[in-house]
C-alpha cells in the first residue's frame, strides 16, 4: 500500500491496519525522511553560516578600505600600500580590494610614481572578477601608458572588446594616434567615439575639438590614365 515513498492508506481500513501499514512504510522509507530532514537542517545552517561569513568578511574588508582611504587622505602612502596588500592577501575577491587598487594607483600618479601606478592598474585589470571594472582599469592603464609615451603598449592594452565603453576606448585610441602623428587613424577613432551608441560616456564637445584640431586630410591625387604612345607609321 505504498508507492514512490508515499503512504497510500485506504480510509476504510481499521485503525490497527492503518497503523501497521504506516509502520511498514516507516521501516522501508523512514531513513530517507530522517536523512532528508538532517541534510535540510545542515544545509540551512551551512547557508546561514555562509551568509554570516560573507557579511563579516565584507565588513572587515570595508573597515580596511576605510583605513586605506584615511591613509591616502593623510598622504601616508606607506600605510596605504600596506593596507592594500592586506586586502589583496586576505580578501582577494572583494570589491573593496579592487577599489583600493584603483585609489592607490590614482594617488601614486599624483606623486609621480608612474611605474607603481601602472603595476596597480594592471593588477586590478588582471585579477578583478568584475568584467566592467576590468575594462575601467584597462582604460586607465592605457591612458597612463600613453602619458608615459608607451604608445604601442597602450594600443595593445586597448585591443579588446570594450562593451559599453567603446566610446571612451575610441577616444583614447584617437589621442594615441594623434600623439603618434597618425591623423587618419586618429580621425577614424574620434569619429567612432562620436558615433558610438554610448556617447554619454564621453565629452562630445571635447572629442569634436580634438577631431577639428587634426590636420586636414590630404586628398589623394586623381588617377591619371596612361595614354599609349602613338603608333609611328
Amino acid at each position: 500500500m505504498h508507492e514512490s515513498g508515499r503512504i497510500l492508506v485506504d480510509e476504510f481500513l481499521s485503525e490497527k491496519e492503518q497503523i501497521e501499514i504506516f509502520r511498514q512504510w516507516w521501516r522501508e522509507n523512514g531513513w530517507y525522511l530522517v536523512g532528508g530532514i538532517g541534510l535540510g537542517v545542515l544545509g540551512l545552517l551551512g547557508w546561514n553560516r555562509y551568509n554570516a561569513y560573507v557579511d563579516t568578511t565584507a565588513e572587515e574588508a570595508a573597515a580596511i578600505y576605510v583605513e586605506l582611504r584615511n591613509a591616502v587622505g593623510d598622504d601616508d602612502m606607506g600605510s596605504a600600500r600596506n593596507l592594500l596588500n592586506e586586502l589583496r592577501d586576505d580578501f582577494p575577491s572583494s570589491a573593496y580590494t579592487d577599489q583600493g587598487g584603483l585609489l592607490v594607483a590614482l594617488i601614486r600618479l599624483d606623486v609621480g610614481q608612474v611605474d607603481g601606478a601602472i603595476d596597480d592598474l594592471r593588477f586590478v585589470m588582471e585579477n578583478t572578477s568584475d568584467p566592467e571594472l576590468a575594462l575601467i582599469a584597462r582604460l586607465r592603464l592605457a591612458r597612463v601608458l600613453a602619458q608615459d609615451e608607451s604608445y604601442e603598449e597602450a594600443l595593445t592594452v586597448l585591443d579588446v572588446a570594450p562593451g559599453s565603453f567603446s566610446a571612451r576606448y575610441n577616444e583614447v585610441r584617437g589621442d594615441i594616434h594623434a600623439a603618434l602623428g597618425d591623423a587618419d587613424s586618429a580621425r577614424a577613432a574620434y569619429n567612432a567615439a562620436l558615433n558610438a551608441q554610448e556617447t554619454g560616456f564621453v565629452d562630445r564637445n571635447l572629442v569634436q575639438m580634438k577631431l577639428d584640431d587634426l590636420p586636414a586630410a590630404v586628398p589623394e591625387p586623381p588617377e591619371v590614365e596612361a595614354v599609349p604612345p602613338e603608333t609611328v607609321e
